[in-house]
Order: structure tokens, then C-alpha cells, then sequence
């Protein structure tokens, strides 16, 4: 299993304290699509970088790259272009509880 980071950028600075009901009905379905990630035990951390670039970060286990892209390709936010995804594989070095 290899894990995975995907950034989600904003499409404008203060995207929190400007966001739309169009936008905020995209992260109500976001926030179901990582609860299920919780669930099925791929999720390692989610949440938004605090300030005014309001990039979100998910880290999640994937076996392998195709496998990753199958995952984000069923992330509403960017799917509905309220944000633009990236991808890259990620190594995790220290982790609290494991290290």
C-alpha cells in the first residue's frame, strides 16, 4: 500500500470567507466522499490550509497509481471544477504513534 497526497487548490484567494451555497453544496457531497474514505479505511488526514490560500490536503492509501486516480476521479469538488485537484505520491516519514 503506498500513500498518496492530493491537493486541492481554490480558485481564488479567501475561498472559505467567500465561498457560494453553489460551492458549499460541492463540499457538503466532498465531506460525504471522505467520510467514506474514513470508512473504508484509506483516509490517513484531511483538512484545509488555514490563511489566505485555503489549499486543501488529503492524504489516503492506495495500492497503487491507477488505483489513486480511480479514488480522486469520485471527489465532487473537483470533479465539479469548484477546485482544481493534483496528485503526487507521498512517503510518510515520521508519524506520531508509529515512530
Amino acid at each position: 500500500m503506498a500513500e498518496w497526497i492530493y491537493f486541492l487548490h481554490p480558485p481564488r484567494g479567501s475561498f472559505a470567507a467567500t465561498i457560494t451555497d453553489e460551492e458549499q453544496a460541492a463540499f457538503a457531497a466532498h465531506a460525504q466522499w471522505l467520510r467514506r474514505l474514513l470508512a473504508d479505511g484509506a483516509l490517513i488526514v484531511s483538512g484545509p490550509c488555514l490563511g489566505p490560500v485555503n489549499t486543501g490536503i488529503v492524504i489516503f492509501e492506495a495500492p497503487d497509481e491507477a488505483a489513486a486516480q480511480r479514488i480522486i476521479a469520485e471527489e465532487p469538488v473537483t470533479h465539479d471544477g469548484v477546485m482544481r485537484g493534483e496528485l503526487r505520491p507521498f512517503q510518510v516519514g515520521l508519524l506520531r504513534g508509529r515512530d
